[in-house]
């Protein structure tokens, strides 16, 4: 019976745990922005960890992916065990502690891809607990399919996949856009509320000026494109120069430029001038919720092109001479 049990938990636990990290190894960064929450002083008070989120993110979704194959082909199985055991706990508190205290109201377990609450994510990590028990209970059982030269390469392999995976993301943009603003999205219909209590998928996207908010504005455009700079100080500075260069073809061919911020730069009007004529940026500049900017697009600045309110191309500024005009 535990042979059974053991092998019906091993497919489970590794599967999911596969899936688990690879929605996430498309996208690293949303680990590290949930991380950063955790870490914040409103919620562990580990603020000193901070600079260090993205290196914990990539450390976390390469381990989740990797394991759970470990598991599947039985590569180490006591070693690959006890660290799905030790990950699970730390996942176990942490779900816990959002449940109980209702701090991080969205986990990110499965990152964009799939939204569970913290009660719902607790109750799948005790589960998981359980079914990690048995095959702690079932070492013996777990053997290296087909063959231990197989595993070894395997796991390998594996490990050089996700790192080529996460060095290209990080460098361009996520390979499986999860998120509410992905190419095709209308953004007028992403705001509709559908009656059902619920809140809508894009609800604080704004292009906040001295005129007033121009998102309607811009959903009215045949042709806009959005240069979203989360906050200028963390901004590539050679990305301003390569945003510039397409902004400029893209006025060129009748595209209304919108230049979206963070950090209230356009509050000042000395900065905000200087920072235009530095980087001969001459258009028209937002505000926007800092979380919408990174949602939108991962990429500090990022680049977005806009028809009629549809989301038709989004880059990070390091392809920015491969944007479609």
């Amino acid at each position: 019976m535990l042979k059974i049990l053991t092998h019906i938990s091993r497919v489970f636990v590794g599967l999911l745990f596969i899936y688990s990290g690879f929605v996430k190894l498309v996208d690293p960064l949303g680990t590290m922005f949930k991380l950063e929450e955790y870490f914040s002083e409103a919620v562990l008070g580990l603020e000193f960890l901070t600079p260090y989120a993205l290196v914990f993110a990539i450390l976390l979704v390469v381990a989740e992916t990797v394991l759970g194959i470990m598991l599947l082909v039985g590569y180490k199985p006591k070693f690959t065990v006890w660290s799905l055991f030790a990950i699970t706990l730390i996942f176990l508190f942490l779900t816990w502690y959002s449940y109980t205290y209702n701090k991080v109201t969205d986990c990110g377990c499965f990152g964009d891809a799939i939204k569970i609450t913290p009660k719902q994510t607790f109750y799948k990590n005790v589960i998981f607990i359980v079914l990690i028990g048995i095959l702690i209970a079932g070492l013996k059982y777990i053997k290296a399919i087909p063959s231990l030269k197989i595993a070894t390469i395997t796991t390998y392999a594996s490990v050089f996949v996700s790192l080529l995976i996460t060095y290209y993301v990080l460098n361009h943009l996520p390979i499986i856009d999860f998120r509410a603003y992905s190419v095709g999205t209308n953004i007028a219909e992403g705001m509709k509320y559908q009656g059902d209590g619920e809140v809508p998928p894009i609800h604080d996207f704004t292009i906040d000026t001295d005129e007033g908010d121009l998102l309607e504005e811009m959903l009215g455009k045949d042709k806009a494109m959005l240069i979203l700079i989360n906050t200028v100080d963390k901004a590539d500075e050679e990305g301003f120069s390569a945003v510039s260069k397409v902004a400029a073809e893209a006025k060129n061919k009748g595209y209304e430029i919108y230049i979206l911020t963070a950090d209230g730069m356009m509050y000042d009007e000395d900065e905000l001038n200087n920072f235009k004529e530095k980087y001969n940026l001459p258009y028209i500049f937002g505000s926007c919720d800092g979380t919408a900017i990174k949602t939108v697009i991962r990429a500090n600045p990022g680049i977005v092109t806009v028809k009629n309110g549809t989301i038709v191309g989004k880059w990070n500024w390091t392809d920015a001479d491969d944007v479609e005009l």
